[in-house]
């Protein structure tokens, strides 16, 4: 397992030059100069030539990104061409922050519901229970985020009183129960199908009934054989749902007034703010190789057959 990880390891720095460069080679064809961006209202033939020269801008291409690389290695992302004076690295950090715990929440309240109740419809499979579950679910997905969020306000906290409606101060904070939800269920609905189809296709198998056959109590063949096994394919799911921490919250952020990163990407693309989107990318394509990497390791722990050659 150790000469696969490190394999792995090998490959991540390789991504991510590969994803830095089309992002960065993006950057330099779209239409705008940087220059003038960075200026705006105080562009001048002569201040944008003196302001590409400072910057680096007429060097040729492979050049320009050698040396964001090297910049990048030093932990040095370059500067917000919008936001005059600050740095990427401190316009993301906080704001990374924040879209991490509130997709944290979420997920925890995706899988606590939907684990569960997508293995209780499999188990009742034939009866009632089975559809009535599926359809509840598959229509809280089909409600929109605009209808949701404003259900949830309106209910918990103008009615009841219970949350605050907006604003931010926390994971632990009661102000992120409303997002997680609005956030959460839809994705509990795409758990509960998932773990109802891989927990029927678990309990068809030839080593459950023999477990039965063995006079094995419903206990262990459900929770040690049955839904240990179906777990597996839950992982992969889980681990694109955590790497796409930045697109998936971005109408949830802007309803509660979270200052997350989806709302900074979100300007960085009208504005044109390619140092930003340029970093946020590298961050996108980071989680998702080391997603993937723990996945891969949590399959070998969750089922000891599995090993990583």
């Amino acid at each position: 397992m150790l000469v696969y990880i490190l394999r792995r390891l090998l490959w991540t720095p390789v991504l991510l030059l590969l994803a830095a460069f089309f992002v960065f080679f993006m950057g330099t064809v779209a239409p705008g100069d940087p220059a003038e961006l960075r200026l705006g209202n105080r562009a001048t033939p002569e201040r944008v030539d003196r302001l590409r020269e400072q910057l680096g801008l007429n060097d040729p291409l492979p050049i320009r990104y050698m040396r964001f690389i090297g910049n990048a290695l030093k932990g040095d992302l370059g500067e917000s061409y919008v936001f005059q004076g600050k740095t990427v690295t401190s316009l993301i950090g906080p704001r990374l922050l924040v879209s991490v715990q509130l997709n944290i929440a979420a997920s925890i309240v995706a899988l606590s519901v939907g684990l569960p109740l997508g293995f209780y419809a499999a188990k009742r499979q034939g009866t009632k229970t089975d559809p009535a579950i599926l359809i509840s679910m598959l229509i809280l997905y089909a409600m929109p985020v605009f209808f949701t969020a404003p259900f949830l306000i309106l209910f918990f906290a103008v009615k009841l009183h219970w949350v605050p409606a907006s604003g931010w101060n926390g994971m632990f904070s009661t102000q992120v129960i409303l997002p997680a939800l609005t956030i959460g269920i839809p994705g509990a609905a795409i758990f509960v199908r998932h773990m109802r189809a891989s927990t029927l296709e678990v309990i068809g198998q030839e080593y459950i009934r023999t477990a039965r056959a063995k006079g094995m109590s419903n206990f262990v063949i459900n929770y040690r054989h049955v839904a240990r096994n179906a777990f597996l394919p839950i992982l992969t799911l889980l681990g694109f749902t955590l790497a796409g921490i930045f697109g998936g919250s971005l109408i949830v952020e802007l309803i509660y007034g979270i200052p997350g990163v989806s709302r900074l990407s979100l300007d960085a693309i009208f504005q044109r703010d390619f140092p930003v989107l340029t970093a946020l990318v590298l961050l996108g394509s980071l989680m998702l190789v080391l997603a993937n990497l723990i996945i891969d390791i949590a399959y070998t722990i969750i089922d000891p057959r599995i090993r990583l050659k």
